[in-house]
């Protein structure tokens, strides 16, 4: 063990004192800090005093015993790694805890200080390891960044310490907002911080599925359930065991498969279509909606017990028009990712062309921008991309052209009809006689790199611009 860093915490919970005391004793020759409770109630409150990095406690004692310790520790957000202490006979009831809980792992009585050892220092590696990534996690967030999703405007900030608050328990997550604002995103972020990131995420668009196969999606099929059911085939909630489930746009299911979504939200369990017995499941479900369900309960298209049981804990997304401010760091962000994506080498955006989609009002949200930055990577390839990238709608009538923006030169006039190739050359023309034919100011001027203009200029062949180029 590297005793240069600082002691691991261990807190040893047994409901006898002498085993107890013992245990503390030898483990505090290891070099750890320890502190001691009597059952899981004292264990509970110690927590918060104590911050334990690790938690070695017994399987059976009165009052709130080990597995129930776990579980409400689980339930109020700490993802501390433990080692459960079992006697002979609690073997099966110890493997369960490990399963359903996420205990570290157990040991049977008497225990032997060597497998202990061993246990406590591979434990207190994994603790430090996640509070690291928290650190880590959450610094990134301070910066803007969490996860996929990236803002520093205050409204994101708010976003993202509910994020952080709500990812590590175990209650029901309702995201809000219009189409485009990342609910997704919001949805993965959850996952990511909780202790569940090492299981599934699985995402289904009620939105998107007709009525007749939601409910195979959801819940599964066995083989002959209906016409087409050729083989057994597991659902949402299955093949999310153990990790979080989204369900997107649940304002659009359907009412008759709500009141099969309640119960088994309530019951953890499913049974496929067809089948005669039901499975146990273990899903933390995050919903996803665009409208507000509190209207769709007044239309009665949505169960309000299912809205109460949905909206545990609340996250409402701004829409991007709410948080301009955000646009240049997100569209830094999509830069590197479309880069990659395109095998271009986009390095930056003008400030020209980040004003004119300040003005923009963003109904598609951060998708709409997505696919704006897209396409401009594309047509840019490489160098800066100027608002003469960006799509036709931002080319406001009061809008400078793009030579204008960085020179006194004439503008472009181009008749109606002409294609995209032939404005282009017009310009890359009109561009080189005000440079008096010098390719490097043109370059700078249209926003593109020197190489990109060669190669615009070679695909001319013998054209004017060629030859004006050249002399």
């Amino acid at each position: 063990m590297d005793h240069s860093r600082v002691p691991t915490r261990v807190l040893i919970v047994d409901d006898e004192e002498t085993q107890r005391t013992a245990l503390a004793s030898m483990v505090t020759t290891w070099g750890f800090q320890t502190e001691t409770a009597a059952d899981g109630e004292e264990a509970l409150r110690k927590v918060s005093e104590f911050h334990p990095g690790v938690l070695v406690t017994d399987l059976m004692m009165p009052r709130m015993d080990g597995k129930s310790l776990l579980r409400n520790l689980q339930e109020q957000g700490h993802s501390i790694p433990s080692l459960v202490l079992t006697a002979f006979g609690n073997l099966e009831t110890a493997l369960e805890t490990i399963h359903d809980l996420g205990a570290y792992w157990f040991l049977e009585k008497p225990i032997q200080p060597r497998e202990l050892r061993l246990l406590l220092e591979r434990a207190a590696t994994q603790s430090r390891l996640v509070e690291r990534a928290a650190n880590l996690e959450q610094q990134l967030s301070y910066q803007g960044v969490l996860g996929e999703l990236v803002g520093n405007s205050r409204s994101m900030q708010s976003v993202f310490a509910l994020l952080r608050q709500v990812a590590p328990s175990k209650a029901a997550v309702l995201i809000m907002g219009e189409s485009g604002t990342g609910k997704e995103l919001a949805a993965r972020a959850v996952h990511s911080l909780s202790s569940r990131s090492g299981g599934p995420f699985v995402a289904i668009n009620c939105a998107a599925l007709p009525e007749t196969l939601i409910e195979s999606e959801l819940f599964g099929h066995e083989k002959g359930a209906f016409t087409g059911a050729l083989e057994r085939r597991a659902g949402c909630f299955e093949l999310a065991h153990g990790g979080t489930l989204l369900l997107d746009e649940i304002g659009d299911m359907p009412f008759p498969t709500q009141a099969k979504l309640l119960r088994v939200l309530e019951d953890s369990r499913v049974r496929r279509l067809g089948g005669k017995g039901e499975i146990t499941v273990d899903v933390r479900v995050v919903a996803a909606t665009n409208k507000p369900l509190e209207d769709s309960i007044r239309k009665g298209t949505f169960r309000e017990d299912l809205f109460y049981r949905l909206n545990v804990f609340p996250i409402p997304l701004p829409p991007l028009r709410e948080r301009k401010d955000d646009i240049p760091r997100i569209a830094a962000a999509l830069i590197n990712d479309l880069n990659v994506k395109h095998g271009c080498r986009v390095s930056d955006i003008a400030q020209s062309a980040l004003d004119r989609m300040a003005n923009h009002n963003w109904p598609g949200n951060v998708r709409e921008l997505r696919n704006v930055i897209e396409r401009a990577v594309i047509l840019a390839g490489e160098g800066t991309i100027n608002s003469s990238h960006l799509p036709l709608q931002f080319q406001t009538a009061d809008a400078k052209p793009p030579v204008a923006e960085t020179s006194s030169g004439p503008a472009v006039t181009l008749p109606v009809g002409v294609t995209i190739d032939q404005a282009e050359r017009a310009l890359i023309e009109l561009t080189l006689q005000h440079t008096k034919n010098n390719k490097t100011r043109a370059a700078e001027i249209l926003g593109i790199s020197l190489k990109t203009l060669f190669n615009k200029l070679k695909g001319y062949g013998g054209s004017e611009a060629e030859e004006s180029a050249s002399a």
